[in-house]
């Protein structure tokens, strides 16, 4: 344990140097996969996402750590994140790995891109008038960047958010209402929740519980019955 200590604190001054280097726009974190609720560890640019150290791991990283994908890739670069207040981020991982190959930490880099999403936007609207004046009118519908954009990876700033919007999100995902799923319906939910790695959350049983309007018994049948 100590020396994984020692491998994640040889990368705390990196934070505060690629943030510098990088600009305000960028949030850098440093990520202990240890402890999910209180992973961040260093963070320099914390007002992109309006985190800060003691903050918990992402839906994304839980996911990351369900299916084990660091196993196949050493890092994951320029995919789509939101903050919690809306902002638009391009994020890269990079998983700090011990000498067997598993995961110990992540260096996280979040680049605030919403101010080029409207200028994007803005130009887009300018184009589409000029082609729409120009002879024989050309009739074409363009979309907007953040109409394309499809956030993979919420940047939440507590551990009981991030599991409610995980959550919420599954249910969404389903038709029918909690109060009129059927018990099979309801172990889809929980399976589908297992895989996005809810369940290595402290207390996530009992949220689920309560969103599903079921017992924490019942769900915790659920999850024996896809174990086997």
């Amino acid at each position: 344990m100590k020396g994984l200590e020692s491998k994640l604190s040889n990368y705390v001054p990196l934070v505060e140097f690629l943030g510098s280097v990088l600009g305000s726009h960028c949030e850098v974190v440093l990520h202990d996969v240890s402890n999910i609720e209180s992973s961040i560890v260093a963070i320099k640019n914390s007002h992109v996402s309006s985190r800060k150290v003691g903050g918990s791991l992402t839906d994304l990283a839980l996911q990351i750590l369900k299916e084990k994908s660091y196993l196949e890739k050493d890092f994951l670069i320029n995919y789509s994140g939101k903050t919690k207040d809306g902002k638009v981020v391009r994020s890269s991982t990079f998983f700090i790995k011990d000498e067997l190959g598993n995961v110990a930490g992540m260096l996280c880099i979040n680049m605030d891109v919403s101010s080029l999403v409207e200028t994007r936007n803005h130009l887009e609207e300018l184009i589409q008038g000029v082609r729409a004046a120009a002879p024989g009118g050309l009739n074409l519908e363009g979309k907007s960047l953040d109409a394309v954009v499809n956030p993979i990876e919420d940047l939440h700033t507590s551990i009981e958010d991030l599991t409610t919007s995980i959550i919420m999100k599954t249910l969404s995902e389903v038709d029918v209402p909690p109060d009129r799923m059927s018990p099979e319906e309801k172990m889809r939910v929980v399976q589908r929740l297992s895989e996005k790695g809810v369940f290595l959350i402290k207390g996530a049983v009992a949220e689920v519980a309560k969103h599903l309007k079921t017992s924490e018994a019942t769900v915790y049948r659920y999850n024996s019955k896809i174990d086997q």
